[in-house]
């Protein structure tokens, strides 16, 4: 059974927080395998925690979007959430200093979600679905929008042109690659250059390589 490559000192194993990732990080890729090879698409995904063993993974397609058609029953998906990365100087080790050995990396989060699609067409599921999507990411805003401010009839027809789709999760793994492999000075010369960096992903990268120390 095929498998992200993770090394040990890298591999995420709690649940609680390979969750907390996908909710903060929830706009996934969702990868299948067609007739031709390999589709993709780019989504905002819904995570149901309550759901089975992982969870469950709730989405939307649009309705010409044929990926939704290469459904099989018990195929497995996958669905990728990346999280800050950045890039990593071999100038921010002390080894630099030291004996010159070192080479540049990437720091990263992801999550890879693998279980079976399952479609589903009804007005009532579609519109629980798009309803509850916007909530979560309407509640960081002081106005609100919800899909009952819009016209029933306009949402009804809104809702036509989309397809919902449900993954239950089977398996799920997390890589946080955030220089765990490094000498103590290695990372904290890392972690203070990336602190400092004008790029939200350099600063956000240094904070989850903080929570991992």
């Amino acid at each position: 059974m095929n498998a992200p490559y993770i090394p040990p000192h890298f591999e995420e194993h709690d649940l609680a927080r390979l969750h907390a990732a996908i909710v903060a990080y929830p706009f996934g890729t969702v990868v299948q395998s067609g007739p031709d090879g390999l589709v993709a698409s780019h989504v905002p995904i819904l995570l149901e925690p309550g759901q089975g063993d992982f969870g469950r993974l709730l989405f939307h397609f649009a309705r010409p979007n044929p990926q939704w058609r290469l459904v099989q029953p018990e195929t497995e998906a996958l669905a990728i959430f990346l999280g800050p990365h950045a890039y990593v100087s071999p100038s921010w080790y002390a080894t630099k200093v030291e004996s010159g050995k070192v080479v540049p990396t990437w720091n990263y989060l992801a999550v890879h979600a693998y279980g079976p699609l399952e479609v589903f067409e009804d007005e009532p599921s579609l519109r629980d679905l798009v309803t509850r999507l916007t909530a979560e990411h309407e509640r960081r805003f002081a106005e609100r929008w919800s899909p009952s401010d819009a016209p029933d009839d306009f949402v009804s027809t809104q809702l036509r042109g989309i397809v919902g789709l449900r993954l239950p999760i089977r398996r799920l793994y997390g890589k946080w690659k955030m220089s765990q492999n490094r000498p103590p000075a290695d990372r904290a010369g890392a972690r203070r250059a990336l602190a400092d960096s004008e790029r939200e992903a350099d600063r956000a990268t240094a904070r989850i390589m903080r929570e991992t120390e």
